[in-house]
């Protein structure tokens, strides 16, 4: 395949990794979703109910008795976006920073490509990778509602989380992206992003139980991607703009910087 075909290239590259990741993803999920016909019977809702709310606000569990509550808590509230987003920034911080450290980007760049199109469709391949992640998620989740008496949840709903959490992950990706592109270096796309995505998440979940620190769940990633019960009530645009809008400025950004400085030889 030409060096020059940039995008078909990158997800060639990815041909064993989004099968995998893809896999584990959609297994996690099915193994919590084949869980709630025991969760929801009346002797599981008892014991759910003696745990504190606290701790169970810090995992984003309070409501485990509903199908869209213990699904948003265990599947869409913990495991899965934490697989996302760490699938999603190795994806990102590999795009440009790992050619760069492993000496191949100039290879690249000898072709005919711009700096502004290598990094553009780098980074649209590893939005693609996560648009797959979530279409077979969407379509696994919804072939359990019937087995695993999950009828409570819409089509729709399922439709508008998993657009939601395809929108997370590209937010992380970005991120990832961007760090690297402007430093070259893959370690600190990892680091920052990881960090990032650590503090979103005691943004949204555990500084909130403090009232002093509320403010900060709205500054929250996870919470643009949760916030308003998607799978109960459809997306939520103020989220999804936030989260689209972070993403798109911070791919813009990555391009820039990428575009104007000097590649480590």
């Amino acid at each position: 395949m030409l060096l020059r075909d940039v995008y078909p290239k990158a997800l060639w590259d990815a041909r064993r990794s989004l099968p995998g990741w893809t896999g584990a993803i959609a297994a996690v999920a099915l193994m919590y979703a084949a869980f709630w016909p025991t969760v929801s019977s009346p002797e599981m809702a008892g014991a759910l109910a003696a745990y504190p709310q606290d701790v169970l606000a810090a995992f984003n569990a309070e409501d485990l008795g509903t199908a869209q509550g213990y699904l948003g808590g265990t599947v869409y509230g913990l495991l899965v976006p934490l697989l996302v987003a760490v699938f999603m920034i190795a994806a990102g911080a590999r795009g440009i920073a790992g050619d760069e450290e492993a000496g191949t980007l100039e290879l690249v760049l000898a072709h005919p490509v711009s700096r502004r199109r290598l990094a553009l469709q780098r980074l649209g391949a590893v939005l693609t990778e996560m648009a797959v992640v979530a279409v077979v998620l969407f379509t696994v989740m919804v072939a359990t509602r019937a087995p695993f008496e999950l009828d409570a949840v819409s089509v729709g709903g399922f439709l508008a989380i998993n657009a939601q959490l395809a929108l997370f992950g590209a937010l992380f990706a970005a991120l990832a992206f961007a760090v690297g592109a402007a430093t070259g270096r893959r370690a600190a796309a990892l680091g920052a992003s990881a960090g990032a995505a650590v503090l979103a998440y005691l943004a949204n979940s555990v500084f909130p139980q403090v009232a002093a620190l509320e403010w900060t769940r709205s500054l929250s990633p996870f919470h643009w991607y949760l916030g308003g019960d998607p799978l109960t009530n459809g997306l939520q645009w103020p989220g999804t703009l936030a989260l689209a809008g972070t993403t798109l400025v911070l791919a813009a950004a990555g391009t820039y910087l990428f575009a104007r400085r000097d590649i480590a030889g």
